[in-house]
């Protein structure tokens, strides 16, 4: 009778390691501050409910990632998420996952040109012009509606760079903001040693501007080495950015840092892989869920101390 209990324990175990969800992961970039929370975000979540996933690093190489999704399709992998190089080649990777059946979730990287989803297809991230709008109007508000600005872009072509500069643009163009002139926006690629080096140029080529507004936190983080190695005292300027990393909280504790805002990695993380194991289970599910972004400057700072 033991024998028969411990063998049907057994085969009960099997049954249900054989069941088990294996979901593959594609990144644009590990080596990125907020992308590194987000991933890790998916893993966590994915460890609490006992999913198997298979994280891949594009590299910043949109060929490398297509090949990742099409590796993930030929496995025949539970479902697929795909945080995006380039916005414009996300109809590519939706049309290699619909071709092969396999359930597919863009998070953070909304696709460019993709009002409708394939059915099996959604997105989970947030709206990238709330970022810009909720960024720039809080820099206006410091610069007292007048002033000289710069702006670093994110990689161009991203819905994160379009959207957020759209944002700040379109602010920065209509009352009571219109005092303010952006002398000049350049792409230093989300990354901080770059827009170290643009804001280092921007600053030996004479310009002083009020206000730095930059994509993302860790371009904002590069600015302001730049700003203090030049002699800047930071109280004389205002430096903006989007995230609320770890990084950039500690800058902002620290007085170098005046506005940022809040990208939830762990909403954007769980609810991508929430919504693909939806729509592996043939489950309802949304096409498109959007998770908002929130202010965060010295005044409630304490709040996000701990959320990314």
């Amino acid at each position: 009778m033991k024998r028969i209990l411990t063998a049907t324990a057994f085969c009960a175990l099997m049954a249900g390691a054989a069941q088990a969800e294996k979901i593959g992961v594609a990144m644009s970039l590990f080596d990125d501050n907020y992308l590194t929370v987000l991933r890790h975000n998916i893993q966590r979540h994915a460890d609490a409910l006992g999913i198997e996933v298979q994280m891949e690093d594009a590299q910043g190489d949109i060929a490398r990632q297509q090949s990742q999704i099409e590796n993930f399709v030929a496995a025949g992998l539970d479902g697929i998420i795909v945080m995006l190089v380039d916005a414009d080649s996300g109809k590519a990777m939706s049309k290699i996952a619909e071709q092969g059946g396999v359930p597919l979730v863009f998070v953070n990287m909304l696709p460019a040109n993709m009002d409708k989803f394939p059915e099996k297809q959604a997105w989970v991230g947030s709206d990238e012009e709330q970022a810009g709008e909720l960024q720039a109007t809080e820099v206006c508000k410091l610069m007292g509606g007048s002033g000289d600005a710069v702006i670093l872009m994110g990689q161009l072509g991203t819905t994160g760079q379009r959207g957020r500069t759209d944002a700040e643009e379109r602010v920065f163009k209509n009352p009571p903001c219109d005092g303010i002139k952006i002398l000049d926006a350049q792409t230093a690629n989300w990354m901080r040693t770059p827009a170290m080096d643009l804001m280092t140029n921007w600053i030996t080529s004479g310009m002083k501007p009020k206000a730095v507004v930059a994509n993302n936190d860790e371009m904002a983080l590069g600015a302001v080495q730049a700003l203090k190695s030049s002699g800047f005292d930071m109280k004389d300027v205002i430096v903006a950015g989007v995230d609320a990393t770890q990084d950039a909280l500690a800058a902002m504790k620290a007085g170098d840092l005046d506005v940022t805002v809040y990208q939830s990695a762990k909403g954007q993380g769980e609810g991508a892989l929430d919504t693909v194991l939806k729509i592996a289970r043939g489950e309802a599910f949304e096409h498109k869920v959007a998770v908002p972004f929130e202010l965060v400057t010295p005044a409630n700072l304490d709040e996000y101390m701990k959320k990314n």
